[in-house]
């Protein structure tokens, strides 16, 4: 018997959340901070700490800590989850990702150190007996052909692997059991295309389930063969939108690792989403399994 459920292979950031008080300010503008809270950034990261508030066990690899204050203190916050990073000692001479993010409302706005990272390389080779331990695997996609190997080597020992906002012909669809792909995403690398055909594209892509999500709008899913279907969106007042991308793929991961179909994935995905909305930081406060059924049930009456 293996010591965790899922490997997360991706991300991992030392984060510092700003609430603002209203809007975020214009240029030479001003907001009042309500709180600020130390936490994580990457997207492996938040999903791992979302699946432990579910019971599930995760093991965590990816980029390097910095061996810097921020590091360590990354490192506890998982630790304290029961996330195993084992694979993560913090590296000297390694600064690390550090974001900052001002959340105000339903929008977030991040200044990070990511494009230094994918700059620097400085993360580690996934290793085949760390991911095929593993009952369901999470990549993001953000390293080459680190985050391709993960998939490949799942794909291979029949692990689904579920994987984010990445473009329509990048060759880690090949392999991958689910792909989420956010409104911000979209609206980033298809401007000004008909979002039909980009998700045809991306069905056509992959014979894993494909899903849009649009915040508030309802989420399209469906996979090659199969009609595009739409999820209702469970209607919360958001006051933390920061981690809701991470705790929708982790909601993914959960349901191939309780065997559902995609109609209940994609529900249960959502409702986790829109919980993790409600709280701040969401994350860090993200609720059990019981917490979700709880709400979906009341939600759905």
């Amino acid at each position: 018997m293996t010591s965790y459920d899922i490997y997360a292979y991706g991300v991992v950031a030392s984060s510092t959340l700003y609430s603002i008080r209203g809007a975020f300010p214009g240029p030479e503008g001003y907001a009042e901070i309500d709180d600020v809270h130390r936490m994580t950034g990457g997207e492996a990261t938040n999903s791992s700490i979302v699946l432990s508030g579910l019971g599930v066990r995760v093991k965590l690899d990816g980029n390097w800590l910095g061996a810097t204050d921020a590091g360590r203190r990354t490192k506890a916050i998982l630790d304290g989850y029961n996330i195993d990073t084992s694979s993560l000692p913090p590296a000297p001479g390694c600064e690390g990702v550090e974001e900052v993010v001002f959340a105000a409302g339903d929008t977030r706005t991040i200044f990070g150190s990511y494009g230094r990272l994918l700059e620097s390389g400085n993360w580690n080779r996934p290793q085949e007996k760390d991911i095929v331990a593993a009952q369901v695997v999470c990549v993001d996609p953000f390293f080459g052909e680190a985050s391709a190997l993960v998939a490949a080597i799942a794909a291979g020992a029949g692990i689904p692997a579920v994987t984010v906002d990445c473009r329509h012909d990048d060759a880690l669809l090949g392999d991958v059991a689910a792909v989420v792909i956010s409104r911000s995403y979209l609206q980033w690398q298809y401007p000004g295309e008909k979002l039909e055909d980009v998700f045809r594209q991306y069905r056509e892509s992959t014979n894993g389930l494909v899903i849009f999500t649009f915040g508030d709008r309802p989420a399209w899913y469906g996979q090659t063969g199969q009609p595009m279907k739409h999820s209702e969106p469970y209607a919360v007042k958001a006051v933390d939108t920061s981690g809701a991308g991470d705790a929708f793929r982790a909601g993914v991961a959960y349901g191939f690792l309780r065997g559902w179909d995609h109609d209940r994935i994609v529900d249960f995905s959502g409702a986790l989403a829109a919980i993790v909305c409600t709280r701040s930081p969401g994350v860090l406060n993200s609720p059990c399994l019981d917490e979700v059924l709880a709400f979906m049930d009341r939600e759905r009456d």
